[in-house]
């Protein structure tokens, strides 16, 4: 007798159990053991058409949806870590929100990803591809031709790799214009650009530009790393200009480009100072490299602060800033930082190293989309040289820099979102 009780009972409790534990809670504070599949497991759920709560400021930016069996086990696969709520518990997570500067926000679809990128690109490239790649969120790839003809209306975000967008190939004449990639990589950009129509590689990669810029004003979400940032505005500027030097174009630079920038079209930035030197590793005044004020000081030194904002009052630079540390580790790029006093007032600034001159996270709208620049190379490898192995993530599975990148994918998710229901 006591046997088939305690059978019966443990058929009631098994029963009861989904009843009771109705969620699952993905905490993304300093609990979780993976940080980046997490937001890769928020995808794949959106992506099967299950909706997904975003709680802002709450453990880190924890994750809330409805328990299933498939969610139960891509968690445990993934190694990250969850537990079950009871109705009870949401609603007093809920209480907790409320009364705190914390919100919840409801994504509601997967957003159809893509990644502007060389077919020849290398493994150091770029990070979000890395943070794609190890997250398990899967993107398609677009170059020239695609932009050009008419390929970014089938997405939903865009992450441009570290072009540089005034068609002199990243600066790297002096330091690297003899070595055989550098050399095939000129050969293949000019090919492309005679294929296009162009007859510069610099007035393929401007209308390759504006063909973004109407992205964006169109509602469409750009994300930009390293010299894709500043390159970007540097070529909205200079839209009809030549600022390319003999070494790159075969003829030399226009006269008086300086003064015939126009601020008006750019984005983020405004009144810099072009560095037309072909010898000279850098583009404008905008880039706040080390050697201007700050030198080498190394990742600690050279960290920067998150701003906290209103959860409920301004969720989108909430949603954007959502991390289980307040400050992130430093790391250089060809852009290492944007100068705060050629950033835009329109603009939203996210991160700053205090005490300084230099940005490292910022945020705006044009039109009826968004773009948000996050300068440096890697998040985890503070000096990243042309040649060096990729990152490997999964030895940085908690890293609050990678962090920031994927908080953009799952933006756009919330595009629609209406905040208190």
């Amino acid at each position: 007798m006591t046997g088939r009780f305690f059978k019966l009972l443990t058929a009631l409790v098994v029963y009861a159990a989904p009843v009771q534990a109705q969620k699952i809670l993905i905490p993304m504070d300093l609990e979780q053991s993976d940080h980046l599949k997490a937001y890769g497991l928020a995808y794949t759920v959106l992506e099967r058409g299950y909706d997904v709560e975003w709680l802002l400021n709450y453990r880190g930016g924890a994750f809330l949806a409805e328990a299933s069996d498939f969610l139960l086990r891509e968690a445990r696969l993934r190694n990250i870590r969850f537990s079950t709520v009871s109705n009870a518990r949401v609603g007093a997570i809920y209480g907790e929100i409320e009364d705190t500067n914390a919100d919840r926000v409801k994504l509601e679809k997967a957003p159809k990803i893509a990644v502007y990128t060389p077919p020849n690109k290398q493994p150091w490239d770029d990070a979000v591809t890395l943070a794609l790649t190890y997250a398990e969120i899967p993107y398609a790839t677009l170059w020239d031709k695609d932009v050009l003809t008419g390929k970014l209306t089938e997405y939903d975000w865009v992450h441009l790799h570290h072009e540089d967008f005034t068609g002199q190939y990243g600066k790297f004449y002096r330091s690297h214009g003899r070595e055989l990639w550098y050399r095939q990589q000129q050969r293949s950009y000019e090919q492309m650009a005679r294929g296009l129509g162009f007859t510069k590689v610099s007035t393929q990669k401007g209308a390759v530009v504006q063909a973004f810029a109407d992205y964006v004003r169109d509602g469409g979400f750009l994300f930009a790393m390293c010299s894709a940032t500043d390159t970007f505005d540097i070529a909205l500027a200079a839209w009809g200009q030549d600022i390319v030097d003999t070494v790159y174009d075969g003829d030399p630079t226009g006269s008086g480009v300086q003064d015939k920038l126009r601020f008006g079209n750019t984005f983020a930035f405004e009144n810099f100072e072009l560095v037309t030197d072909p010898m000279e590793y850098e583009y404008s005044s905008i880039d706040l490299a080390p050697k201007d004020e700050r030198g080498l000081k190394g990742p600690d030194a050279d960290a920067f602060t998150l701003f906290e904002f209103s959860a409920k009052y301004d969720p989108v630079p909430t949603m954007l800033t959502q991390n289980h540390v307040p400050i992130v580790r430093g790391f250089l790029g060809q852009t290492t930082a944007f100068r705060r006093s050629q950033i835009k007032p329109s603009v939203t600034i996210l991160g700053e190293v205090t005490g300084t001159d230099a940005v490292k996270y910022i945020h705006g709208n044009v039109g009826r989309g968004t773009f948000t620049f996050y300068a440096g190379h890697d998040p985890e490898d503070y000096r990243h040289l042309v040649g060096d192995p990729p990152t490997q993530l999964a030895l940085h599975k908690n890293s609050p820099g990678y962090r920031l990148i994927l908080n953009n994918i799952l933006f756009p998710a919330a595009k629609k979102q209406k905040r208190k229901t």
